[in-house]
């Protein structure tokens, strides 16, 4: 089974380049590689009408990220990541 690797991952700062929302920039809040497509914060919002219920006794229009292609996608900024301690480095100082 192989993985798909692409040139952003979750929690970067990207800006689309390409398609109706080119110019807008966001954070991405998830990757779904299998269909090649982001969810950008503050990108394509989509409106969704909600039924009444227990959660919504009035009904509700709830307003949503949609996804934009990968390939209208470039990267701004990449996340900072934090340093990690690989687990063999610890078990040599512990028995030395």
């Amino acid at each position: 089974m192989n993985r798909i690797k692409h040139h952003v991952k979750k929690g970067d700062q990207v800006e689309v380049i390409a398609g109706n929302y080119r110019g807008s920039t966001g954070k991405i809040l998830q990757v779904l590689p299998k269909k090649n497509r982001v969810l950008i914060e503050g990108v394509r919002l989509i409106k969704k009408h909600l039924r009444k219920s227990q959660d919504n006794p009035s009904g509700k229009i709830a307003e949503r990220e949609g996804p934009v292609h990968i390939s209208n996608v470039k990267l701004v900024e990449r996340e900072k990541e934090t340093k990690k301690k690989s687990k063999t480095k610890e078990k040599k100082k512990t028995e030395e």
